[in-house]
């Protein structure tokens, strides 16, 4: 006897959402298993989508590949892109050692090339080892996505950018992006050179909204929005080895943008004023977060690692973290929210 999935077993009304995907690198490959479970429910509808670096490609492969052939065309096209993302990175030095692989960990921090690499990126810029400033990403990104196909796509894309110079965020919409506005998002300054577009240099988006919520509010028809996490907010003790505080370090300045925007949300859903056209906007969304404490075990140097299995392993556990959330509050969807904004208030 063939077991129903909840969906075939309780039909339900479609709910239209948005999702707020956050960037980490590799790490991106927690939100591929996230997406493609959410893909499989008939009843989400998806809206508009924020995305910054990591989150930013899984967004853009996603809608095209919706774009050009629904949900089932958007769950191929994730995976045929972090197949080629890994497949580019077959012979790359950055890869665990004997000792990492025989004990399972998904590290570099034991790596002499990551090291070596990490010390030179604080003495010499990308300007000086890579001055012809090329990035494989390109290459991967224009086999992986129509940008004609994306710029009229019924889902809305929201990418955000850090303006160099200005230190603001930029957010580029469907009709803006092209394969430079996606690796303007993912552009970590210590690796390559800031990308150029309309005649100003951005970084990595995580720097200034990781990623931006306020246009899935104010643009989009949407009242819930999930948000995927891959950078732990919270950590269980405090560090004290290098590879430790370096790698929190990491954690609270790519999620600090993304924490100050949640308490501004909670606050302007204190004062809105319903009967407002603005005030209604705040006072009727809906905040939900999908995330996996596995993720805290992970260090930030696992963000560079390419390999297809640890891909597959995070894409595995982000449908497990996907399907956790469906079974708790799946219900929650189009009703009320299930992340308490107003405790991030406490202590302010």
């Amino acid at each position: 006897m063939t077991t129903k999935t909840p969906e075939a077993a309780a039909p339900r009304d479609v709910v239209l959402v948005d999702l707020a995907l956050q960037g980490g690198g590799a790490h991106g490959a927690f939100t591929w298993g996230v997406l493609d479970r959410l893909l499989e429910a008939p009843w989400l509808r998806f809206d508009g989508v924020s995305g910054t670096s990591a989150g930013a490609m899984n967004a853009a492969v996603m809608i095209d590949g919706y774009a050009a052939g629904g949900p089932e065309g958007a769950r191929t096209a994730l995976e045929k892109f972090w197949k080629r993302v890994s497949d580019a990175a077959l012979l790359s030095p950055l890869r665990r050692g004997p000792l990492e692989i025989l004990t399972g960990l998904w590290t570099l921090d034991y790596s002499p090339v990551f090291l070596a690499l990490d010390l030179t990126a604080r003495i010499f810029s990308p300007y000086n080892l890579n001055p012809g400033g090329s990035n494989p990403l390109r290459k991967i990104l224009l086999e992986s996505v129509d940008f004609a196909r994306l710029a009229s796509a019924p889902i809305r894309l929201f990418v955000t950018a850090t303006n160099v110079r200005t230190g603001r965020g930029r957010i580029f919409r469907n009709a803006d992006i092209t394969a430079d506005a996606l690796l303007a998002s993912t552009c970590l300054p210590t690796m390559f050179q800031a990308v150029e577009i309309d005649g100003e240099a951005y970084w990595d988006g995580g720097y200034s909204g990781n990623p931006t919520i306020t246009p899935l509010v104010r643009e989009c028809a949407s009242h819930d929005t999930i948000l995927v996490q891959i950078n732990p907010i919270n950590r269980p003790r405090v560090p004290r080895t290098a590879c430790e505080i370096h790698n929190r370090l990491n954690e609270v300045a790519f999620n600090s943008p993304l924490m100050k925007e949640l308490r501004m949300i909670a606050l302007l859903r204190q004062v809105a004023d319903p009967g407002h056209a603005e005030g209604a906007l705040w006072a009727g969304m809906r905040i939900h977060r999908i995330a996996s404490e596995e993720m805290t075990k992970l260090s930030s140097s696992s963000k560079l690692l390419a390999e297809w299995s640890f891909f597959c392993m995070l894409r595995d556990k982000g449908r497990r973290a996907a399907e956790a959330f469906l079974e708790a509050h799946g219900g929650d969807l189009g009703v009320r929210s299930t992340l308490d904004l107003d405790a991030l208030l406490e202590g302010i």
